[in-house]
């Protein structure tokens, strides 16, 4: 199925962020809220349910990003970007059995540093995240 991931920012223009325990790398990432696309959805339905589900947070002015291929190697997926923009939380968290997700709110520049440094290195949260922002200088170099 197409999976979904967005850049929500929010009425002061902080980016809304989570930190998501993931068990392939064994740790917590911070990314982009984002999911999969249920049968019989659209991408900007899923989009808006997603981030409601994993943040409370919702939007009334939604833009497409476009979409990337994943993994095409093994995958014959998308993931769709959206920007939700003027984001306001409208509930608590609705969390899967499972889940356990943590809210950030993030400046531009705190995006920024994050991604520069390293901590966010979830391709598919740079990606949609690069369609927003710039996030680094390039060529990008990364000090070792």
């Amino acid at each position: 199925v197409d999976w979904v991931n967005m850049v929500a920012i929010d009425r002061d223009q902080r980016c809304v962020m989570i930190r998501q325990y993931r068990f392939g790398v064994g740790y917590s990432t911070l990314e982009t809220p984002g999911g999969m696309v249920d049968a019989g959805e659209d991408s900007k339905t899923a989009a808006a349910r997603e981030l409601l589900e994993e943040t409370g947070y919702a939007s009334d002015k939604w833009s497409y990003l476009g979409a990337v291929e994943p993994n095409p190697a093994v995958h014959n997926n998308l993931c769709h970007h959206w920007l939700a923009e003027d984001c306001y939380l409208h509930q608590a968290q609705d969390l899967g059995e499972g889940e356990m997700i943590a809210i950030e709110l993030m400046s531009a520049d705190e995006v920024r540093a994050a991604a520069a440094s390293g901590e966010i290195k979830h391709a598919l949260a740079l990606s949609g995240l690069s369609r927003v922002y710039s996030l680094w200088p390039l060529p990008f170099k990364q000090p070792f």
